[in-house]
């Protein structure tokens, strides 16, 4: 497993995800603005493949994710670690760990209601 969490940095920001009233106008937008393909994971999301290759980011219809707000997803070696010390520092857990292709992620609240996003790889 090493080798999948190498290009991924512990309690870095590592994936974006971009909100969208309509997925063929968001991907049209970001395939001619910066040249990003597109993994469709399910009629609601698409991954965004970025020009070096690299899925760091995804666009999800509304409703899932608020009009005008990005849910910032970080990346743990050690989900359950970083699930511990976010509860400890005074995190709520808005969204307990969830299975999603490739990896398992929780969702929290900071102190300002912030909501963010933890992941790591799924055990192979």
């Amino acid at each position: 497993m090493a080798d999948r969490e190498s290009s991924h940095l512990h309690h870095g920001f590592d994936y974006v995800e971009i909100p969208a009233t309509d997925l063929l106008e968001a991907e049209r937008f970001y395939s001619a603005a910066f040249g990003w393909r597109f993994a469709a994971y399910g009629p609601g999301y698409l991954g965004i493949i970025t020009p070096d290759g690299r899925e760091s980011g995804g666009i999800s219809l509304v409703g899932s994710v608020d009009p005008g707000s990005m849910q910032i997803v970080l990346f743990s070696r050690d989900l359950d670690a970083t699930l511990a010390s976010v509860t400890a520092a005074g995190g709520i857990i808005s969204r307990q760990p969830f299975d999603f292709p490739g990896g398992v992620r929780f969702h929290f609240l900071d102190p300002s209601g912030n909501e963010l996003g933890v992941w790591a790889l799924s055990a192979v």
